[in-house]
């Protein structure tokens, strides 16, 4: 079992900046690929970024590909998403989610999910 709790959202300005962490609970969160989805109102959940378990290989969406950064530190036990360059369309609740092993931007693939944060971009 692997309890998940984002921090790091709130309001930010089109082109600025906020970094985003998941912190896991349990002692094996280096056997678990991580991934970052964000869902806005009136939409369907979408994939942004994933991480395999050393962080040696990552996915992102071409949305925020150049703009975003996945990363994970397995000593803390916690994945970060740097987003920088802001867009409004980027607002949403992000969440964080964990799959044993294997790297996947799927959402459905994913086992553990956070509760999410919101990222709310004004223009």
């Amino acid at each position: 079992q692997v309890q998940l709790v984002e921090s790091g959202g709130g309001l930010v300005q089109a082109g600025g900046s906020l970094r985003l962490s998941c912190a896991a609970s349990g002692r094996t969160f280096s056997s678990y690929t991580m991934g970052w989805f964000r869902q806005a109102p009136g939409k369907e959940r979408e994939f942004v970024a994933s991480i395999s378990l050393g962080g040696g290989s990552t996915y992102y969406s071409d949305s925020v590909k150049g703009r975003f950064t996945i990363s994970r530190d397995n000593a803390k036990n916690t994945v970060y998403l740097q987003m920088n360059s802001l867009k409004p369309e980027d607002t949403a609740v992000y969440s964080c989610a964990a799959r044993r092993l294997v790297l996947t931007r799927v959402y459905h693939e994913y086992d553990y999910w956070g509760q999410g944060t919101q990222v709310t971009v004004s223009s």
